[in-house]
């Protein structure tokens, strides 16, 4: 089971935790923590900070859409953390039976933006006209980022408009941003975190607010079967401490 993760984590261009790999003992504990990819840059940088706290842990992170990462969980994989975009597939591994009893925090909340790439000429400028864009990137529906796109056209009137338009449909939200800020697609539907950390998209709108009435909450939690639950909930408790929810600010969440 360790080579079939070791392939999970491989094959979704995850990036684990930037550990000094030279120091790292056969002691030190391992915990496996599945991420949604617009997480990755804040939780590299809490990573970096939580050695200093634990430096007997070394965490490896899994980082894809929401969707993926509950599949991959009822699937098999060894999982100590689900840290989700949506509560969706976190209430799903819970109904399961997957999640520790009662050890579900809703950490963090998070805005669904329409963006373009910074030199991409377009006449769209919101949600409203996104129809007018030759092309559109959007994850897929079972990433957290697609179903909330889709909430927004359909609340809207407009989804069968925009899902008959020549749609790039992404495994995740990274994807999305890197297909519009590379200019592969005039617009793109992303997290405002997403686009807030790259240079090369610019936003050309915020969901509107009777159109996304589901909140973007990030919820996180234990595993049942974890294996190491204790160096698991320290760390899901070190999520909550000023010192992290600091960075998860800087990166534009909101507690």
């Amino acid at each position: 089971s360790l080579v079939m993760c070791g392939t999970l984590l491989f094959g979704c261009g995850c990036s684990s935790s930037k550990t000094d790999n030279a120091s790292a003992t056969a002691d030190n504990t391992k915990v496996n923590v599945f991420i949604a990819a617009s997480l990755s840059n804040a939780m590299d940088e809490i990573a970096e900070n939580y050695k200093k706290t634990d430096e007997n842990v070394d965490l490896v992170f899994n980082a894809d859409s929401s969707g993926t990462l509950k599949t991959q969980i009822t699937e098999g994989a060894s999982c100590d953390i689900f840290f989700s975009a949506a509560e969706k597939q976190m209430n799903e591994l819970n109904d399961g039976g997957y999640i520790e009893d009662g050890s579900v925090v809703p950490l963090l909340e998070n805005k669904v933006v329409l963006i373009k790439g910074k030199g991409v000429e377009t006449s769209v400028t919101g949600f409203d006209n996104i129809t007018s864009a030759k092309n559109i990137a959007l994850a897929g529906e079972d990433v957290p980022v697609g179903s909330y796109s889709r909430e927004i056209f359909t609340n809207m009137g407009i989804l069968d408009d925009v899902m008959s338009k020549d749609v790039n449909e992404c495994a995740n939200v990274t994807a999305v941003l890197t297909a519009v800020a590379e200019g592969s697609n005039e617009v793109g539907v992303v997290y405002a975190t997403d686009a807030a950390s790259n240079k090369d998209v610019k936003v050309l709108a915020e969901a509107p607010a009777d159109a996304l009435k589901t909140p973007v909450i990030y919820p996180v939690a234990a595993l049942k079967k974890s294996k190491n639950k204790d160096a698991a909930d320290k760390f899901v408790k070190f999520l909550q401490s000023e010192k992290a929810l600091k960075v998860f600010r800087s990166y534009g969440f909101t507690i």
